[in-house]
């Protein structure tokens, strides 16, 4: 069973002679536990697809199911519940809370959640990313590459249906960036996490089952790296 089913997908922005398609009717979908890489160049549309895949924007027309849950059926609230439970997300900005330490950020999706601290869980996760030493740290006591591995632990704290990660290792030097894919790439091994990851780096890419280039907000093609 599909994970995610993203079906004519569509956005438009503005009206008549100055309006601007950035996303032209996308269509694909992911099983559990793939790992799948968007890549197209600036302005291609990964963005507006990220954004429409994670509930953040409104599609113009076309759906998005998750996990067999067509999104945008949902409110502003349910939306916002459905995809702190069911998606997890990691941003080239880390995204952080910076009056929060290593271990709050990562439990925060629990938190806002109702649900109760797991110290179990958050114990696993803080010793998967290498920051057991800095639960207790504030983000700007850490390093760039250390903040996206909280991200990253925020982003798997809930189990999500599916990680989506919108230039992951954009803001890093190519050993963090290197250390944040493995990271990925074990969640995926280990826990058979579903992987989206939107790059424009060509080595991330090739390192996926899959690779979906997007140009002029359509699929230019969508080929299987591994079988």
């Amino acid at each position: 069973m599909a994970i995610l089913e993203i079906n004519s997908l569509t956005k438009t922005y503005g009206k008549g002679d100055t309006s601007v398609t950035a996303l032209d009717h996308v269509s694909f979908s992911m099983n559990k536990g793939e790992f799948v890489a968007i890549i197209g160049a600036s302005g291609s549309g990964k963005s507006t697809l990220m954004n429409l895949i994670g509930g953040i924007d409104h599609p113009t027309s076309g759906s998005v199911k998750i996990d067999g849950n067509e999104i945008y059926n949902l409110n502003e609230s349910e939306l916002a519940i459905f995809r702190r439970r069911n998606i997890g997300m990691i941003y080239q900005f880390y995204n952080l809370i910076p009056t929060l330490t290593t271990a709050e950020n990562i439990m925060l999706p629990r938190l806002l959640d109702h649900r109760k601290p797991d110290p179990d869980k958050l114990s696993l996760i803080l010793e998967t990313i290498g920051l057991s030493e800095r639960a207790m740290h504030l983000p700007s006591e850490l390093s760039g590459g250390q903040q996206q591995r909280v991200s990253v632990g925020r982003a798997l704290i809930n189990d999500p249906a599916f990680i989506l990660a919108d230039e992951p290792t954009g803001n890093l030097d190519s050993k963090a960036s290197r250390e944040i894919i493995d990271l990925l790439k074990l969640a995926n091994k280990r826990s058979n996490q579903t992987l989206l990851v939107i790059t424009h780096d060509e080595k991330i890419a090739l390192q996926a089952d899959r690779i979906i280039t997007l140009g002029d907000g359509q699929i230019l093609s969508d080929e299987v790296m591994k079988a």
